[in-house]
């Protein structure tokens, strides 16, 4: 330990005495200001993280998580069962549709499309619905889907993929450039044709980058309120698993339904859907991270 310390006292002196006093300040400069950057952003966090499990734990139970919605808001009692299925059917639904369609068209856009007049007019369109606000997606999709075919789970998830999609598009895109042309050139040196360049050296090689846009997509479409009160229904309060049937509900509408009650039962609930909504969000998260760490694992090796 002691030759360790020494060791590395002489290297920050020798770095000291070979590197000009305006680098050194430069260096600290910035140090403290990428310090300063993460306590501005993760403070804020860790407040709203605390306040929301502070004032919805009491709320979380067996039977919050197993029984229906109350059939009266200001009474106490019920649970959030059919919102936190249909949340995830909902989502899910959202996530099948808007994941294999932005990594393709995001492949395309960088292995194929690069600056063609096609792949210019969609990462414009990309770029024009990512600000799209999401009211406006939902009443795109009650428009279009729901007066014609009526309330149901799959025309929220319809709305959330709209929304998921311009996300995973620009995310995937930017993570393929990260990717070194060495690793293309190389496959394409040993006989592999482009798509398999991709779909074996590219796509690995982004991996976590791309789960990591995946995961931010789904995280803004799981806490979506407007998009969904058009299209699922807010009247729905016991299970319904099938999403092309009937109407369901969402935590993110009962956030919203219950939030603006002046009842302190209804408050309570609203407050432990949220805490639910953020625990759902990290475990996927985490459970994102494991996966991408065992396929960057593998690839690597």
């Amino acid at each position: 330990m002691t030759d360790l310390s020494f060791d590395r006292e002489a290297e920050r002196l020798l770095l000291e005495a070979t590197t000009s006093r305006s680098r050194r300040v430069k260096d600290r400069l910035a140090s403290v200001w990428m310090v300063g950057s993460v306590v501005v952003a993760v403070v804020p966090l860790a407040i709203v993280v605390a306040y929301v499990v502070a004032k919805g734990a009491s709320a979380l139970s067996v039977d919050w998580f197993t029984k229906d919605l109350p059939a009266v808001t200001r009474k106490a009692g019920g649970g959030m069962g059919p919102a936190i299925v249909g949340t995830l059917l909902i989502t899910a639904g959202a996530a099948l549709m808007a994941i294999p369609l932005g990594v393709l068209g995001a492949v395309y856009l960088h292995e194929y499309g690069g600056r063609g007049r096609l792949a210019g007019l969609i990462r414009f369109m990309a770029d024009v619905m990512t600000g799209v606000p999401s009211i406006v997606m939902g009443l795109f999709i009650y428009t279009v889907f729901t007066l014609r075919f009526g309330l149901m789970g799959f025309g929220g998830s319809l709305a959330l993929a709209c929304l998921m999609l311009p996300i995973i598009i620009r995310s995937t895109e930017e993570m393929l450039r990260l990717v070194p042309d060495e690793l293309r050139q190389g496959s394409y040196a040993l006989g592999n044709r482009q798509w398999r360049t991709v779909v074996t050296v590219v796509l690995p090689a982004a991996f976590g980058g791309i789960v990591s846009g995946v995961m931010l997509a789904i995280a803004r479409a799981a806490g979506e309120t407007a998009p969904l009160v058009f299209v699922i229904g807010a009247a729905a309060r016991s299970l319904n698993t099938d999403l092309f049937s009937g109407n369901m509900t969402a935590l993110s509408v009962q956030i919203f339904s219950n939030a603006q009650t002046p009842f302190a039962a209804a408050q309570t609930r609203a407050w432990g859907a949220a805490l639910t909504l953020i625990a759902i969000v990290f475990l996927f998260t985490i459970l994102a991270r494991v996966v991408s760490a065992r396929v960057a694992r593998r690839h690597n090796a």
